[in-house]
């Protein structure tokens, strides 16, 4: 990996959206990048592994509230493993509490579906059991 990157690569490295990026800048939770005399944003190593960091977790849903807690934590060296785990644990239950509900939500489409003719009349029972319900 080079010693600095632009925004461009600093997005090419961990796969996050230039425009994410800038907004991470601006919510504080990337820090502000410095910038070169023509002004391009200069990214450095440690900002390439804390972007990868939060991308992360990102990908494992975690909001962004809980990840700047997380990075706080981290960042003064006040973490435990336990504190960890537990983070880890609640939102693996919210993860958990969405997969069920996407299965119910799953299971009535499927239903509604099953009651369709798919004929090529405007009378639908789907949109029926919407207006219903």
């Amino acid at each position: 990996m080079p010693k600095i990157v632009t925004i461009g690569g600093l997005s090419r490295l961990t796969g996050v959206n230039i425009e994410t990026i800038r907004y991470y800048e601006r919510e504080k939770i990337l820090p502000r990048a410095t910038r070169d005399p023509g002004g391009r944003r200069i990214y450095r190593e440690a900002d390439v592994k804390l972007l990868n960091f939060i991308h992360k977790c990102r990908d494992l849903g975690f909001p962004l509230k809980e990840i700047m807690g997380l990075l706080s934590l981290v960042n003064a060296g006040t973490y435990t493993c336990a504190q960890v785990h537990d983070m880890t644990v609640h939102h693996a239950a919210k993860v958990r509490e969405k997969i069920d509900n996407l299965e119910k939500m799953e299971a009535v489409l499927l239903e509604m579906a099953e009651q369709c003719s798919q004929g090529n009349v405007a009378d639908c029972p789907i949109i029926d059991t919407l207006y219903i319900h």
